[in-house]
């Protein structure tokens, strides 16, 4: 099986002050050739530092890497020209237009907008409006298409995204994750950061991460199907004191605040722990109980491997 993308015990340390922090402690994994790729997990777990490493722009302290099949130190070169990067946040220059940028990026890998046209035709449709208007006057969701288009302009065999829809509104980034499944026909193997645990689903496969660890790699449904327990959620009225007093239930092993519900996992799955629950919640002067089973998601899948 061909991979775009080989990690191998990749370490990464920073120096803060006196002290070491690990920012990567040894993780390993492939993307296949055509892939959209998720690495999920929230700030500071390691996804900035992984995607610099393996854009070239910072060196492992540890551990080896492929992209495209070339090494990230030995061949740095190489892998530049045929990579796209989309970094976290925004740094196109703001005092040029959105054409302007473009042509510069083009001109960079000695291309041009006509000759990839096609490539970002669907991106760059929605900003060509615009394309007089300097990049620091477009609206976060116009940015981003910015930025994606100056990312593809080279035709990349890989594209690095690293949480490209922070910031962005529920639309734009409904309508970015639909630009992603058409690049991906096209043949691009795209590798996309996120701390949106919704966003996970939309990918092939996810890697969780936390802390500069791997938690576990799977195909998203796989993930949620393994989940170890059958999970109920619950609501009433007063959902704080509820909160309070599911937690205090001698066979409530877990529940916490997800939307308008708590998740709960009980300790033992015997047939009387509904009845149970709900009679010491109505001794608690509860009422308006709403109690039932429900699948995991991935966030819940999450939380249990934090444990």
């Amino acid at each position: 099986m061909d991979y775009s993308v080989e990690v191998k015990n990749i370490k990464k340390t920073y120096q803060a002050g006196k002290e070491i922090v690990t920012a990567l402690h040894g993780i390993s994994f492939d993307v296949k050739q055509g892939e959209l790729f998720g690495l999920i997990g929230p700030d500071g777990a390691g996804k900035t530092s992984l995607f610099r490493i393996l854009t070239t722009v910072l060196l492992p302290d540890g551990g080896s890497a492929t992209v495209n099949g070339f090494d990230v130190v030995k061949d740095y070169k190489k892998i530049r020209n045929c990579v796209g990067y989309m970094p976290g946040k925004f740094s196109l220059y703001q005092d040029l237009t959105v054409e302007e940028n473009l042509s510069f990026f083009a001109t960079l890998f000695n291309t041009t907008i006509e000759e990839n046209y096609e490539l970002i035709k669907d991106i760059y449709v929605q900003i060509e409006p615009f394309k007089t208007r300097r990049a620091g006057k477009l609206s976060g969701g116009m940015k981003q298409k910015l930025a994606l288009s100056c990312a593809l302009i080279h035709k990349p065999a890989v594209l690095f995204l690293d949480e490209p829809t922070t910031g962005v509104d529920p639309v734009s980034r409904k309508e970015f994750w639909e630009m992603l499944k058409r690049l991906k026909q096209q043949g691009i193997t795209i590798v996309v950061s996120t701390p949106y645990m919704d966003e996970a689903t939309l990918c092939d496969r996810i890697a969780l991460i936390q802390q500069g660890k791997i938690l576990s790699i799977d195909k998203p449904e796989k993930i949620t199907k393994s989940f170890p327990h059958q999970l109920y959620a619950i609501k009433s009225a007063e959902i704080y004191q509820l909160l309070k007093d599911v937690n205090a239930f001698e066979n409530s092993l877990s529940c916490y605040a997800f939307g308008e519900y708590l998740h709960l996992i009980f300790k033992e799955e015997h047939d009387n722990r509904e009845t149970d629950l709900l009679k010491f919640l109505k001794m608690r002067d509860h009422s308006d109980i709403e109690l039932k089973p429900i699948d995991a998601s991935i966030e819940d899948c999450f939380i249990e491997l934090l444990k």
